[in-house]
């Protein structure tokens, strides 16, 4: 029987008044390539949304959960690349010591998991929190914890509606509606089973390992069954395909749905609309609390490193992040953009639904723009003269945008000057 196919007799360990760990799952440099040009100069985990690295997110929510008293990054980037944000984490949150635990071949989220199973099980958790890096969202854990105890779950799925037609891109939960048991998982299906989806934030019970060893079990099983000496095997044991859809037949994993905002961060103009969700929360956690100290026009939610200088007669919002040491010159109009450190806007550039990377240069009079997207659409392309191309406008870094150039709908690889004519959905290399 194929590991895939298999479901497994499992049972919760007892419930006890330990810690919990949390795990965020920040995969590797091989993965991400659909986060470039962004991702070429920095990790995608680290990029900043909302003026923090994706992944402060996560473990800000996190700071809220008492029992959290350790978490762990799990991927294959090497060593040094979370040095700096795991110190500032350990200062800014207090409450959990932050460890990056390596895998140097990429194993699979279920086979990450695995190979660190003594260090996640060290404190003798309660509970596992699992989390993927590339997700933005507002990370009801205490509820999920809440749901997990009462229902003596082995595995509790935060999971959110989406439109039906697009439902099939992420993975697919059939819930009991009155108990919220989950009756089958499948990631990406063929067809449209449902649409409740997965967000990627698991709670475990500690026999969760049981089960992967089971299917690795399997796996050797099959391997060693199969003689055929040109059969290639994919090692990599992945959670949601691997390892959910047999615990889905366990009754003894549940759903805990969310109202609230959720969106993946796949792409580099997905960045956008989950900068403009995290802007909007922490506004609404704080009404006018989050409001730069720049005299100029703001239309909140705005966030500017208090290094950046802006001129008083620009107008900034809503959804726009400042990055550190900018220079925004007069007039200039900047909405729903991410700008990034060491940029210089000249007056009257305009920047809408963009990326500006970091130590490029918008000319004056320049016009960067991308075309918005409906709110709740989980794709980042749009029809343009029966042709899909990106909705926001991505310029990676050392980039020139010359005086008076029109940039729309197009991504600009690093160190690259744009002079001479205007620029329609293209891919600039």
């Amino acid at each position: 029987m194929s590991s895939h196919a298999r479901s497994f007799s499992i049972s919760r360990k007892a419930s006890k008044n330990g810690p919990s760990t949390a795990i965020v799952l920040v995969g590797g440099p091989s993965r991400g390539t659909r986060f470039r040009p962004l991702s070429l100069d920095a990790p995608k985990p680290l990029f900043p949304i909302a003026g923090k690295p994706i992944i402060w997110h996560h473990l800000e929510a996190l700071s809220k959960v008492k029992s959290v008293k350790e978490v762990l990054l799990i991927g294959f980037y090497e060593e040094h690349v979370f040095r700096n944000f795991i110190r500032e984490a350990e200062a800014a949150f207090g409450g959990f010591n932050v460890k990056y635990l390596r895998e140097y071949q990429s194993l699979g989220t279920a086979g990450g998991l695995y190979l660190f199973r003594d260090a996640i099980l060290k404190s003798q958790p309660n509970n596992i929190i699992v989390m993927h890096a590339d997700i933005c969202c507002s990370f009801p854990l205490q509820e999920m914890l809440a749901m997990h105890e009462e229902k003596q779950a082995v595995a509790t799925i935060l999971g959110t509606r989406v439109a039906a037609d697009v439902a099939t891109n992420f993975g697919c939960i059939v819930q009991d509606s009155a108990t919220s048991e989950v009756l089958h998982y499948v990631e990406k299906p063929e067809s449209q089973i449902s649409n409740m989806i997965s967000c990627g934030v698991y709670i475990f019970d500690e026999s969760v390992f049981s089960a992967i060893k089971d299917v690795m079990q399997v796996r050797e099983e099959e391997k060693s069954a199969n003689l055929d000496p040109l059969h290639e095997s994919d090692d990599r044991l992945r959670l949601e395909q691997d390892i959910l859809t047999p615990l889905s037949q366990t009754k003894k994993m549940f759903v805990f749905e969310t109202k609230d905002f959720w969106r993946q961060i796949k792409t580099a103009g997905s960045a956008v609309p989950a900068n403009a969700l995290y802007l909007t929360k922490a506004e609404q956690a704080n009404p006018g609390g989050q409001k730069p100290s720049q005299q100029c026009e703001l239309q909140l939610p705005v966030y500017i490193h208090p290094t950046a200088t802006v001129d008083t007669s620009a107008k900034l919002g809503p959804g726009v992040s400042i990055g550190a040491n900018v220079k925004i010159g007069a007039g200039v109009r900047i909405k729903d953009a991410i700008v990034l450190d060491n940029v210089d806007v000249k007056a009257h550039a305009c920047i809408l639904h963009s990326i500006i990377g970091t130590d490029s240069r918008v000319g004056a009079w320049a016009r960067v723009e991308g075309t918005p997207t409906a709110s709740g659409q989980h794709n980042t392309t749009v029809l343009k003269n029966g042709v899909k191309v990106q909705s926001i406008t991505v310029v990676a870094n050392n980039v020139v945008v010359g005086d008076e150039i029109r940039l729309q709908n197009c991504i600009v690889l690093p160190q690259k000057e744009l002079k001479g004519r205007n620029y329609t959905s293209e891919v600039i290399m």
